[in-house]
């Protein structure tokens, strides 16, 4: 048990409150969960890739996403102060809109946690401010409805669920983080509201929400403030979805019906991932939110179940979800951005939302709180270097909607999100607030705790000073190239004198790892896709040394994607590679490049290119006859050899107009 002290609230003093700051999830009392969250704050990048991409966040992302959500570009502080008198106009954005600004205050928020930036929380209590004005005295809480004139819960279209969902999630992590109460104040109200309205379980809202964050948030009100009500009613949205059917005919639009919000079955009862990938992705988090306070079974087992599904039937080589812009299920629904068929993988127009693929990374994060798990921490890890990031230039001030696997100067993408070249803004703007919020948060992934020690989740130069669950404190230093080098440093700064044990991820791409202790063997078995627990009594300068061969790995796919047969995905550590035609012959293009199989690919590590990058190079084939027909006689190909450097996928489209492709076909010598 942790000391007394950090469990109570105590003290009020105007709208601060003296609290014992929490983990990005506070799991830490939740009764069925293996992992918990170290309290944020308590890991903080020092060096290396992800302290670049922290500072280039705080000097840059939130910056530049506060000048457009706080100006007339993304108008979504204006749409607040319209309904609260304080600006006359018409609202700004989708109807989603006022969620993704509490997303950047979020990030605001995990930027304060670490640098106490006062400025920063001096803007977020105006922001507070004018979003207090804007809420109605019974709770309700929704620019569009209310500039517009609309119905409340008119449509689930107006996306209510969803924006409630995000106001209770940012609200309580400025509780946490700072120890006010004035944004608190407003999402309880909110979360009353939705309590009152909803729990009398209404037959007019039976079906709602489209979009069901509100699960989330409800479960982390919860934990905060520690009222059940709020529990209860995030199990009654769970409880609800798929026990209701509606005729096509009734509605407006057919696609927000069936597998498309998945209501075709009710969770418990569904065995694969259907529909709007975020949507789907979102509501599996706020499920395994519940099932860490209820301990269900059912409810458990079905997610097992889709995450399983996600992974190995449906996910990219990236990490990215969501195959489709629009498409139908497996059971003929029409869907949009969406989960389809198993193993059907289209590169050119694959969607990957960038919402999804970091959705996807934070059902695998709460997924590994339930059953500490390996497997959830290499999918997050996957996603956070490869599919994640794609949505954000190296500069932190443009942005990629969809997150496709190859893209061609010749095909053009119309009416979908499909682009070559990342936006500095986006009408639909939902994606990038979710990338910098996670770039802010991901330290408060890196650790663990366990029943009794410590397990590291992901890799990279940080400082960890925590307490235990015991009460004890722990202080780490790790001391890392990672994901450039395979080398990792873990050295014990502060620990108790009992024995507990250290919990260190082996990747499942890591074979061949070696794990020491003080330089000599650990003594334990270093498995790919599996925690090494290492349990001795420690001391003050003992160092865990991890040793990660960082090969050059040709990728094939599974032989039912047809997408990708005779194709292979360059990856390296945690990283998956990608071409690009501006590293190719000036005369070729990305569909004229293939890889010879008996190519050995050089890695080098470049300091001053696209931000510090470990890049891939080798001798690969260009072909020079060029077919175009739509179908022509085989014959023998002819061939140019040249050296072709293979960069990060995520990295892409950082020099310019180009050409791209993850998967290479291969010359089999």
């Amino acid at each position: 048990m942790r000391k007394i002290v950090t469990l109570i609230l105590c003290l009020i003093v105007g709208n601060h409150v003296f609290a014992q700051e929490k983990g990005i999830i506070d799991n830490s009392k939740s009764p069925n969960v293996k992992f918990r969250s170290v309290n944020f704050g308590d890991c903080q990048w020092t060096e290396g890739f992800w302290a670049d991409k922290w500072k280039v966040c705080e000097e840059t992302m939130v910056p530049y996403m506060g000048e457009v959500l706080c100006g007339d570009v993304g108008h979504a502080l204006n749409n607040f102060k319209i309904v609260a008198g304080m600006k006359e106009g018409e609202h700004g954005g989708h109807n989603w809109h006022d969620g993704d600004f509490y997303k950047y205050m979020e990030a605001c928020m995990y930027i304060y946690a670490q640098n106490k930036d006062k400025e920063i929380l001096k803007s977020l209590d105006e922001y507070i401010s004018i979003i207090g004005k804007a809420q109605h005295e019974d709770g309700y809480l929704q620019t569009s409805v209310d500039i517009k004139g609309q119905k409340r819960f008119g449509n689930r279209q107006y996306h209510e669920m969803y924006n409630s969902g995000h106001l209770m999630t940012s609200a309580c992590i400025h509780y946490r983080i700072t120890g006010q109460t004035n944004f608190m104040d407003i999402a309880k109200k909110n979360a009353d509201f939705l309590y009152d309205t909803f729990m009398p379980k209404p037959k007019e809202l039976a079906r709602f929400g489209f979009n069901q964050t509100q699960i989330m948030g409800l479960v982390e009100m919860y934990r905060t403030l520690g009222d059940k009500k709020y529990l209860d009613l995030a199990e009654l949205f769970i409880n609800m979805r798929g026990t209701q059917k509606v005729e096509p005919s009734k509605v407006a639009s057919y696609k927000h019906l069936g597998d498309m919000v998945q209501e075709r079955k009710p969770i418990r009862k569904e065995n694969e991932a259907v529909g709007h990938a975020v949507l789907a992705l979102y509501f599996y988090a706020g499920a395994a939110d519940v099932v860490a306070e209820t301990g269900e079974k059912e409810l458990k087992d079905a997610l097992d179940r889709l995450w399983s599904n996600v992974v190995n039937q449906k996910m990219y080589v990236t990490g990215a979800c969501g195959q489709t812009h629009h498409g139908v299920s497996s059971r003929v629904d029409m869907v949009h951005e969406a989960f389809i068929n198993d193993y059907m993988m289209p590169n050119l127009t694959a969607y990957n939302e960038t919402c999804a693929n970091i959705c996807n990374s934070m059902f695998s994060y709460r997924m590994l709180g339930l059953d500490g798990d390996a497997k959830y921490s290499d999918v997050m890890e996957l996603v956070l270097y490869n599919s994640a990031l794609s949505g954000i230039n190296i500069q932190g001030n443009k942005y990629f909607y969809a997150n496709p696997l190859r893209s061609l100067a010749s095909r053009k993408m119309a009416k979908t999100h499909i682009v070559q070249h990342r936006k500095p803004y986006l009408e639909c703007f939902c994606c990038p607030p979710n990338i910098v919020r996670t770039i802010a948060k991901v330290s408060g992934w890196a650790y663990s705790l366990t029943n009794n020690g410590v397990a590291v989740n992901l890799y990279g130069g940080n400082k960890l000073n925590t307490q235990m669950l015991d009460g004890s404190k722990l202080s780490l230093t790790q001391v890392t190239k990672y994901p450039w080098e395979g080398k990792v440093d873990i050295t014990l700064e502060k620990c108790k004198k009992d024995a507990f044990e250290v919990q260190v991820r082996i990747p499942e791409w890591a074979k061949g790892s070696k794990l020491l202790v003080n330089g000599t063997d650990a003594g334990v078995a270093a498995t790919p896709g599996t925690y090494a627990k290492i349990d001795r009594k420690w001391k003050k300068g003992d160092v865990i040394t991890i040793d990660m061969p960082m090969d050059v790995k040709y990728l094939e796919g599974h032989e039912r994607i047809e997408e990708v047969r005779n194709q292979v995905a360059v990856k390296r550590g945690p990283v998956v590679y990608c071409a690009e035609s501006t590293d190719l012959p000036s005369n070729a293009k990305i569909l004229d490049l293939y890889l010879p199989s008996s190519t050995k690919m050089d890695a080098t590590y470049k300091p001053d290119f696209l931000g510090g990058v470990t890049t891939v190079e080798g001798n690969l084939k260009i072909r020079q006859d060029k077919n175009q027909e739509m179908y022509n006689e085989m014959q023998k190909p002819t061939w140019e050899t040249a050296k072709v450097q293979l960069i990060p996928y995520f990295a892409w489209s950082n020099r310019g107009k180009s050409e791209m492709s993850v998967w290479i076909p291969v010359m089999w010598e």
